[in-house]
């Protein structure tokens, strides 16, 4: 399992090349209805990084992450959604909703089978 420095420098990378190639495609993917779809789908990713970039951080210095990391990175990526097209900014949100849905979901299963752990020890 990566570590938290090794973790923020990566989602920190993905977030740099998601953005760059969101941006440098952002012609094509406001051309149809499906690619405005996958343009609100690459800006959830967008919001998954920087959440992940921002709750390794908080980590590191020793701040518990809050509901503040996820409005910050949420609407980092509807901005960045909203570069792309109107729509991308719907379907971002939509996309990230669901994600955060299933990282919560994620998280609450890794944090019951570590104190199930500790508790036989």
């Amino acid at each position: 399992m990566a570590g938290t420095g090794s973790s923020m420098l990566y989602s920190l990378l993905l977030f740099i090349i998601i953005l760059s190639l969101q941006e440098m495609y952002r012609g094509k993917l406001a051309s149809s209805e499906l690619f405005t779809i996958l343009g609100g789908f690459t800006s959830s990713l967008l919001f998954v990084v920087l959440l992940t970039f921002i709750g390794n951080y908080q980590e590191t210095i020793g701040i518990k992450t809050g509901w503040g990391a996820v409005i910050f990175a949420e609407a980092v990526a509807l901005i960045a959604a909203s570069t792309v097209h109107r729509v991308c900014i719907t379907t971002c949100f939509l996309f990230s909703a669901g994600l955060l849905y299933e990282i919560n979901k994620l998280s609450g299963m890794t944090l019951s089978k570590s104190e199930s752990k500790t508790r036989r020890h």
